[in-house]
């Protein structure tokens, strides 16, 4: 075939099954963008595994349009359409639009346009080129002028839909958002492409039916059954096949659980930073959350799901009124509550009632968990039966008790299926509960630990909290996820709400009248009772006290006391009225924000592994005795506690994060914590009163260090040489005179932020040795010489940086960072605007790629001494003295010489 592109297997697999041969389709005229940015974003695609059509050069030298150009637009999932000055003098280009159009009007392809350094208005009204290029069209082809008009309005079409115009853009970027947005939807068409899904095609297209899309009318539809029968996974199959049919989409999970936890104002702004991608929305009230949808949402088509939904008033928060979102659009809601929907005003004919599956693909879904087969194997027919009849067809139980008889012998199935009699089928709970007793003693442990504390929690966190120096709880997770008791969803753990409240049954029925007996404690009233009473014992492991609303309680002073194997404390949301005399010593995980005494200066439990109290009125000594070793500790977030003063010498070799922002009157750091192998995160961020770090910096494995608002904060550390992990160093608005010429050192330094150091004056050369930075943000461009002055040989200069900002800083007067060319290798960009900046040296004309230069508002700039050969746009609004003493000097007699420069505000 005459075409070029890569195919793998991935992309060639999700398009094959989604009934497409090629991912994208590239339509472009050949002259004007073959080799620049088409060549840019094919090689991007292809790079990501996106397949990609692209006509080969020599398929274009012919007379007619091959047929299976025409193919490929047909079996394509997009086009992305790159329309340039010359695209519609190509007869080719034009017959190949009709074609795409053709094709988006049957719903069978996205479009998506990019306007070449054109204005979008003059293709869509046939201006310039455009129109010349027709006017051709029309006397070469008077034989055949309907075509010629069916060219016409696929052009005009195309160019009304939005899309990327590069006039205003950078190249890279485009390619980046281009690229990023296919493959977002292709993710999403792949994932309803699921060999599990037994049953879904029935399922879905009677919710479809219900949808009446094509509709201009809001439409509210519930999806009502019990937990367990599939309503999120059918709400989620509906919402990716659909959500791009819209103006905007939200799938707010776990209504309920998301509602406990964080509010229904939490998620009024999520579905609004969902649909408009904008985070800047605030409000403080539910009622005032409900004016804002209605207001920014009421002429948006949306779709909307709402999943697990069990309160009325969520209902009217997050989707209270038809009249709140714009024509066609659609309100999804899974509950397992009939009523509330009713309640809701969705008629019954719109409720969608979840359904068992049947018998014929309980036993198919059952065989893939089991044999990863559609049926049983030989000898295991009638216990298959057995099993799925068990399980009453609900497709959350027979996806747990098939990997559980994985791999089993047929006695240990009769075995299990044994005891299953032993309880009603009906009650799923207990059919969960074989999984659960088909564990070791360490991975029950684990999934008590989740249903009870950590359901949906950073994985790794847990693992850290989790790990003993023997023992390491990875493998027994995976455990977990293997027999799908749990699973990792964006990076978090995650579980069934069945399975979770099987843990917690499983607890309860530890100790049912004494809670001071059982192993974990959640419930808020179990909690109080044995705080309160003193009741606690031995047993219990851990503790979650987290209301939803704040609550002041009398706790018994010695209440923690015979808690001698208690690993983890969570506190939340309470006001304790006296401090504690006591805690355990067993203490691993310890999270109190807000804590409101001063904590014991001699309280350190070596087993710790993660302290979480920000906010809190806690003190550290100013001596640590050196026989307490915190060995296990990886994670300390004391951030905002005011009475810190000091971070003394602590022996924790393990430490990772460490996290003081906010300490206001946190002043010096011991010298110990300049030497800290493991150390990963360093946040002292707007540590106002902080006026002493470490003489020198030798953090290894440091890959962030945040000093930003540090403003009594004058000197720097000295940067050792084997600091080669840090990517991220954050001064802005610190104190800092003078950064070292030792900053050479920091070899793999991504991002360095200085903006706003009112006493910073000048960079020490040596910066032009952070080849990986790209990321910079300075008050200054004046540099001052080092003792290691440079020699002429390679290793300098910032080989990844595209843009430099180091506009709106009045101090800017000096550039002489930008005096060595050959150190921007690739730099397109340079905003200089608000600087008083006098002249633009000559050597900006020497920049290889640079493409735009800002200059706005530089009220003193007088003179441009050059400009290079790429540069494609200037914007000088505002520069007063360039405009009226040179207003036809240098700057304009280099535009005629720049064919492709565009000014603004100049000329």
């Amino acid at each position: 075939m005459a075409f070029m592109g890569t195919k793998s297997a991935s992309s060639s697999s999700s398009s094959t099954m989604s009934g497409w041969t090629y991912d994208v389709f590239l339509s472009f005229g050949g002259s004007d963008t073959r080799k620049n940015f088409t060549d840019h974003l094919y090689v991007a695609l292809n790079q990501k595994g996106i397949f990609t059509f692209r006509d080969d050069e020599k398929l274009e030298q012919g007379t007619f349009i091959a047929p299976e150009l025409l193919r490929a637009i047909e079996e394509s999932r997009f086009a992305v359409v790159i329309i340039s000055q010359d695209y519609a003098s190509s007869r080719w280009c034009l017959v190949e639009l009709a074609k795409i159009v053709e094709c988006m009007e049957k719903e069978r392809l996205i479009v998506l346009p990019v306007f070449h350094y054109i204005d979008p208005s003059d293709v869509r009204n046939l201006r310039k080129t455009f129109g010349e290029a027709f006017a051709k069209h029309e006397e070469r082809y008077q034989d055949n002028i309907e075509e010629v008009h069916r060219w016409k309005a696929a052009l005009t079409k195309v160019a009304s839909i939005s899309g990327w115009d590069l006039q205003d853009k950078h190249e890279a970027n485009v390619v980046e958002e281009i690229v990023r947005k296919i493959s977002n939807k292709l993710i999403s068409t792949c994932s309803i492409v699921h060999k599990d899904f037994v049953g879904i095609n029935s399922r879905m297209e009677e919710l479809v039916n219900l949808l009446g899309m094509g509709l201009n009318d809001v439409h509210f539809i519930g999806i009502w059954g019990m937990g367990g029968l599939g309503k999120t996974t059918l709400a989620r199959v509906v919402y990716d096949r659909f959500r791009y049919y819209f103006d905007g989409s939200s799938f707010l999970a776990n209504v309920r659980e998301e509602c406990g936890k964080h509010g229904l104002v939490h998620l009024q702004k999520q579905l609004l930073f969902d649909i408009l991608i904008e985070s800047n929305t605030d409000f403080s009230n539910v009622q005032w959350g409900c004016n804002v949808i209605e207001k920014r949402l009421c002429y948006k088509s949306v779709l909307i799901v709402l999943d697990d939904v069990d309160q009325l008033d969520q209902l009217e928060a997050l989707a209270g009124e038809r009249v709140w979102f714009g024509q066609g659009s659609r309100v999804i809601i899974t509950t397992r509550d009939q009523h509330l929907l009713i309640k809701h005003d969705v008629a019954r004919a719109k409720i969608y009632k979840a359904k068992k599956l049947n018998s014929d693909e309980a036993l198919q879904l059952f065989s893939r968990k089991a044999f990863k087969k559609d049926h049983p194997l030989e000898g295991y027919e009638e216990l298959s039966k057995k099993a799925v009849c068990y399980a009453q067809g609900l497709p959350l139980a027979l996806n747990v008790l098939g990997p559980f008889l994985k791999h089993r012998s047929p006695d240990a199935w009769k075995s299990a299926l044994d005891r299953l009699e032993e309880t009603p089928p009906k009650k799923v709970l207990d059919t969960l509960r074989i999984s659960f007793d088909g564990l070791e003693e360490t991975e029950k442990k684990i999934f008590l630990d989740i249903a009870c504390f950590f359901k949906g929690k950073n994985k790794d966190h847990v693992t850290n909290i989790l790990q003993t120096p023997r023992y390491k709880p990875s493998i027994d997770i995976d455990v977990l996820m293997e027999k799908s008791l749990i699973t990792i969803f964006g990076g978090r753990l995650w579980m069934h709400d069945l399975l979770q409240e099987l843990g917690r049954q499983i607890v309860h029925s530890e100790s049912p009248e004494q809670p001071g007996s059982r192993s974990r404690l959640w419930l808020k009233d179990d909690v109080l009772h044995v705080l309160k009473n003193n009741t606690g014992s031995k047993k219990i492991r851990g503790i979650m006290l987290h209301p939803p609303e704040a609550v002041k309680v009398q706790l018994h002073m010695e209440a923690f006391k015979k808690m001698k194997n208690l690993k983890f404390l969570i506190v939340e949301n309470v006001h304790i009225c006296e401090p504690l005399e006591f805690l355990p010593h067993s203490l691993t995980f310890l999270k109190w924000p807000n804590y409101p005494f001063h904590w014991p200066s001699e309280y350190f439990p070596e087993q710790l592994v993660a302290i979480e109290m920000p906010h809190s009125r806690i003190r550290l000594p100013k001596r640590i005795k050196q026989e307490l070793r915190l060995e296990n500790l990886i994670a300390v977030n004391l951030s905002g506690c005011e009475f810190i003063t000091k971070l003394p010498k602590l022996w924790a070799p393990n430490l990772e994060c460490l996290n003081l922002s906010s300490c206001r009157n946190l002043v010096e750091i011991d010298e110990y914590f300049g030497s800290h192998e493991k150390l990963k995160f360093w946040n002292l961020s707007y540590c106002g009163n902080l006026q002493i770090l470490p003489s020198q910096l030798r953090l290894k494995s440091l890959r962030s260090f945040f000093l930003s608002g540090c403003s009594r904060l004058e000197k720097l550390p000295n940067f050792h040489p084997e600091m080669e992990c840090l990517k991220d160093l954050f001064l802005a608005e610190s104190g800092i005179r003078e950064v070292p010429s030792s900053i050479e050192h920091l070899t793999k330094l991504e991002a360095l932020r200085l903006y706003d150091c009112k006493n910073l004056w000048d960079l020490p050369d040596s910066i032009y040795k952070l080849q990986q930075l790209y990321d910079l943000r300075t008050p200054t461009a004046k540099l001052r010489p080092t003792w290691n002055s440079f020699d002429g040989s390679s290793g300098y200069g910032f080989v990844n940086m595209t843009q430099l900002d180091l506009s709106n800083h009045e101090g800017m007067i000096e550039l002489d960072l930008l005096m060595k060319p050959d150190y921007f290798p690739a730099l397109e960009r340079i905003d200089l605007s608000g600087t008083n900046i006098v002249t633009i040296p000559e050597s900006i004309s020497k920049f290889p790629r640079l493409e735009q230069l800002l200059i706005s508002s530089c009220k003193l700039l007088r003179e441009i001494q050059g400009l290079p050969q790429s540069i494609r746009r200037v914007r000088a609004e505002n520069c007063m003295l360039l405009d009226t003493q040179s207003p036809s000097g240098l700057l304009n007699q280099k535009v005629m010489s720049y064919k492709h420069l565009k000014l603004h505000g100049m000329l």
